[in-house]
């Protein structure tokens, strides 16, 4: 069986590391023209069953590599207003998982799969044949023919606009600057591993990515052979205000908060530029199983959910799923119908997680 993996995000690098060991014949074909192409996101946090199949993606021998560029989940969440009185605190479970550093840890990915993994190759559409295999075809005018391809292209998935055409992703009634700032100096204002801020109509939620060692050092001493960018220990920090952005630029956004305590406002002020903007929120239609095809879907693609949909987590048990399903399959299409079921019950877990989190959201905002 061979295996095309359109998109080389978190899901897809997850997905063909699996295959690898399997033995199985897997490509990935990335849009992008290089692994820094683009700014690759912030803090994402796994949950036990998330960080499981994270585990079982990564190389066992890139484990003590794995733990060593993880962020702890110490101390509790709490909620402050905009002059950091503290309004109501939360205690962590025993064990909520691990933080990670999107970036980070898609480089860790994408470690060991060589010219398995391809730059520059931008799909166009695929083409379905008689014999029940699948030709992809990239905007150079080159093709590749796959058993099974699999659409793990993010929100926007080229591969779920052909497949699912009926499938929208809309702009959600609020949207978001979101950015990172380095930690060193503002350690006090998230003493455990998150705080929020609530104002009217205004939220900002600060969240800690403290690496238990520096990415680099940690893959010199524990895996030379692994690139790893050098990102520091930073606070990860999202604003939510409402209707939709007249400015991609931080400005405005300070200028919402001109009453707010001098550290959050520094905090703001001093963020790494080159990777804080603001966006709009998406959020997808809900899918549901489709009839079964050679063609498939992964992660975003799959569910494309806003943040707080358990995002990361999904796409690592989408990996996994897949994965299970398709190493030894004797029919493919009964392999790929199974796989798809579980994933569409995963993804309505999903968006129900995060339309209860944009739920809790809009209510601390309505009472501050």
């Amino acid at each position: 069986m061979k295996v095309v993996v359109i998109g080389a995000g978190l899901g897809g690098l997850a997905l063909a590391q699996r295959l690898v060991k399997a033995g199985v014949d897997v490509e990935v074909h990335e849009r992008d023209s290089a692994v820094e192409a683009r700014f690759q996101g912030y803090r994402i946090g796994f949950a036990p069953e998330g960080m499981r199949a994270l585990q079982g993606a990564v190389p066992e021998r890139l484990h003590p590599l794995l733990e060593a560029v993880s962020g702890l989940v110490e101390g509790s969440g709490r909620a402050v207003d905009p002059q950091l009185n503290v309004l109501g605190e939360k205690e962590r479970d025993d064990d909520e998982g691990r933080l990670y550093d999107r970036n980070v840890l898609r480089h860790l990915l994408i470690a060991g799969l060589g010219d398995r993994l391809r730059f520059d190759r931008k799909l166009d559409r695929y083409e379905e044949l008689a014999d029940g295999s699948v030709r992809a075809h990239f905007a150079d005018g080159s093709t590749v023919d796959a058993d099974v391809l699999v659409g793990a292209d993010g929100m926007g998935s080229a591969v779920r606009r052909q497949l699912l055409p009926d499938i929208a992703v809309h702009d959600m009634p609020v949207y978001g600057a979101i950015g990172r700032t380095p930690i060193a100096g503002f350690e006090h204002l998230i003493p455990g591993w998150s705080t929020v801020v609530s104002a009217k109509n205004v939220q900002l939620m600060l969240g800690r990515m403290v690496f238990q060692r520096p990415p680099v050092q940690a893959a010199k001493e524990l895996a030379p052979d692994v690139t790893l960018p050098d990102t520091p220990s930073y606070i990860r920090w999202v604003l939510l205000l409402p209707g939709t952005p007249k400015t991609l630029d931080l400005q405005p956004v300070l200028d919402l908060m001109a009453d707010w305590h001098p550290d959050l406002k520094a905090l703001i002020a001093k963020a790494d530029t080159n990777n804080s903007g603001v966006s709009p929120i998406k959020e997808g239609d809900a899918i549901e199983p489709w009839p079964t095809r050679a063609v498939t879907l992964l992660g975003d693609a799959g569910h494309p959910a806003p943040p707080g949909g358990l995002g990361a987590n999904l796409a690592m048990i989408d990996a996994q799923v897949l994965a299970d399903k398709l190493i030894g399959a004797t029919d493919k299409l009964e392999a790929l119908a199974a796989y798809e079921k579980t994933m569409c019950e995963n993804a309505a877990t999903g968006r129900a997680a995060a339309a209860e989190a944009f739920r809790n959201f809009a209510r601390l905002r309505a009472d501050a």
